[in-house]
């Protein structure tokens, strides 16, 4: 199974059933954010969904943080 987190690809084993959760935790193995916002394939993903929306093959996940601006 091969998703992308924020462009950047991942491979997974093609049996594995990943949720937001789980595809989040690969994200922030390399970066420590707290707060953010997650789209899957364009669609807003609530944070109380994170657990119980599947990521399927080829779907896209983009984790976006607030900008600070004046």
């Amino acid at each position: 199974m091969n998703i992308h987190i924020n462009g950047k690809a991942y491979s997974l084993p093609h049996e594995v059933s990943i949720t937001v959760t789980a595809a989040l935790t690969l994200h922030f193995i390399e970066s420590q954010q707290s707060t953010f916002a997650v789209a899957l394939n364009g669609d807003f993903v609530g944070k109380t969904d994170y657990d119980t929306t599947i990521v399927n093959n080829g779907d896209s996940l983009d984790v976006l943080q607030p900008i600070q601006g004046g």
